[in-house]
């Protein structure tokens, strides 16, 4: 697996922790943000290739961070929500992120999704994506 720089955004302080040091022993670099404003400031710097960001962030919506950063960087996403639905999907989709996984997101299904940030919804594995 190719070593990626990724911008972590995930406003439970623990998942945080535990997420951005397993990324970091499977070769990742990785920047930590709890809130859609940190992750702005954190964005903002050079190099970043991939965004895995909560939906649920304290002070915006996770959407509307991946649109911007999307927009702005052309970065991709994998979006993390505890909601499965379909529409979630789309929504998902629509704001820029590449995959969409259900919370309590498995570390395997995370690195899975890793392997090709580019690959949109449904082209790799489709019981990652909905």
């Amino acid at each position: 697996m190719t070593m990626l720089r990724i911008l972590l955004v995930e406003d439970h302080k623990d998942t945080l922790r535990v997420l951005a040091r397993m990324l970091r022993l499977a070769g990742h670099e990785v920047s930590s943000a709890a809130t859609a404003g940190q992750a702005r400031a954190l964005a903002k710097q050079p190099g970043c290739d991939l965004v895995v960001s909560d939906i649920g962030l304290p002070d915006d919506d996770g959407l509307k961070l991946m649109r911007e950063l999307a927009s702005q960087y052309g970065v991709p996403g994998i979006a993390m929500t505890g909601h499965s639905e379909e529409q979630m999907g789309r929504d998902c989709a629509a704001a820029g992120f590449n995959k969409h996984l259900v919370k309590p997101v498995a570390f395997q299904d995370l690195l899975s999704a890793i392997v090709d940030p580019t690959a949109k919804a449904g082209e790799r594995d489709a019981t990652v994506c909905k």
